[in-house]
């Protein structure tokens, strides 16, 4: 594999960038507080099938939403198509997720952190409440994907100001985009395809491309 070759990468019927397997990021919620659900100007992109998804989950959900959030559910559906086309999660004021929830968190290493922004449909599916755990789209950040057609899938890194605490995380302590995000990924792709992908990254570093 040479340098021209690692443009970009083919794993399966997935088109690879490299950056996922060369940068580095792990999420530090004591220092962003999630700030992902809270930022931009639009939705998380969904599906249909994920839509779907969220409304059998409502019921469930409802309660941890806000009112503002409840009421743009109301009036438009857990679901709206942005000025790009795209099917995305409602949002209220412009920017925050209708399935955000705002949380006081206990973190593995003992650090408390208040007013935490958490995505409500995962934590209703960590208790058990629900089947559906998040929108792919969610799930894989700062992972992007785009569909080609004909079988063909891409992946990208996508960077954001607001996670650059979560670069130098990951920097800190060696994790490549790839490993941290390896769940999400086998869900989305398969336990194969994700070994494979994991082959192809053993082979770059083998290599000292990285």
């Amino acid at each position: 594999m040479n340098q021209d070759e690692l443009r970009i990468l083919q794993v399966g019927d997935v088109l690879v960038s490299p950056d996922i397997i060369t940068e580095m990021f792990c999420c530090d919620l004591a220092k962003c507080k999630g700030k992902c659900c809270v930022e931009g100007d639009a939705g998380a992109p969904v599906t249909l099938d994920e839509i779907g998804s969220i409304e059998e989950s409502l019921d469930a959900v409802w309660p941890r939403m806000s009112a503002s959030a409840q009421a743009v559910v109301d009036r438009q559906g857990v679901a709206y198509v942005d000025r790009e086309g795209d099917l995305v999660t409602s949002i209220v004021g412009g920017k925050d997720c209708a399935f955000t929830e705002y949380k006081d968190l206990t973190l593995d290493d003992g650090t408390e952190v208040k007013d935490c922004c958490l995505c409500a449909l995962e934590c209703a599916f960590r208790e058990g409440k629900t089947q559906f755990v998040k929108p792919a789209s969610c799930a894989l950040y700062p992972i992007r994907v785009k569909e080609f057609g004909h079988g063909l899938t891409g992946i990208n890194y996508h960077r954001w100001d607001i996670c650059k605490d979560a670069v130098a995380k990951g920097r800190a302590i060696g994790m490549p985009v790839y490993k941290f995000l390896a769940g999400p990924l086998k869900r989305r792709f398969g336990e194969a395809w994700y070994r494979e992908l994991c082959e192809v990254a053993e082979e770059i570093r083998t290599m000292n491309q990285i």
